[in-house]
């Protein structure tokens, strides 16, 4: 029964996400799904991208967070626009919530939308939001261990971004390990490695993101 649930539920969100992926074509905006655990820089990463890219494109940003504002309020910052979407508990965003506040952006006015899921390895790799691709981003401080015990979230991502590569020196990742076990679950899978602390690597990310659209 518990199967059959979750089957319709699964269902459901991949309609409302059709239905999201038509207006972002008919907008013309390019969508991506950015997800990985709390702590791993999504935010940071973003405020990041939005720098390198903010001359070259016009961006836009949804926010996932369980409870709280601190995120969007970072992005607004920047001078592009952001909504906020707050779960009350949901550990991911589908595509229904993403759904509700489509019309809080200006979508015709973007080129590209960035919406930052819940921070968590799991439930966000499940949920389809209407998005182009799907991207995460990992810290190396969380171990090498991370692509064998949530292999979904690689697989089902275009891009991993190794994020805080400042610290290898300080941590005991394998990073080779690392790489060699998540191009063993996705040999299609673009790898990155970046600091967001130094600013290493984030233009080869922005450019190869932009050039996506």
């Amino acid at each position: 029964m518990k199967v059959k649930v979750v089957t319709r539920i699964l269902e459901a969100n991949d309609r409302i996400a059709e239905d999201n992926r038509r207006k972002f074509r008919e907008a013309g905006v390019y969508v991506v799904n950015l997800m990985g655990a709390p702590g791993a820089g999504k935010t940071t990463l973003l405020e990041r991208t939005i720098r390198a890219l903010k001359p070259q494109i016009r961006i836009g940003v949804i926010e996932g967070d369980i409870v709280g504002s601190d995120d969007a309020e970072r992005i607004g910052a920047l001078d592009v626009p952001v909504v906020q979407i707050n779960t009350g508990g949901a550990c991911h965003l589908d595509a229904n919530m993403i759904n509700e506040v489509l019309d809080e952006l200006p979508l015709k006015e973007l080129d590209l939308l960035i919406i930052e899921n819940v921070g968590n390895l799991v439930c966000p790799a499940e949920f389809k939001v209407g998005e182009d691709r799907k991207m995460m981003v990992l810290s190396i401080a969380e171990g090498h261990d991370k692509p064998l015990k949530y292999p979904l979230m690689f697989r089902e991502s275009s891009a991993l971004v190794l994020n805080k590569m400042d610290l290898l020196p300080y941590m005991n990742t394998d990073i080779n390990k690392v790489r060699n076990d998540s191009l063993a679950l996705n040999p299609q899978l673009k790898i990155f490695e970046v600091s967001c602390s130094t600013g290493t690597g984030i233009d080869a990310w922005a450019q190869w993101l932009n050039g996506l659209r």
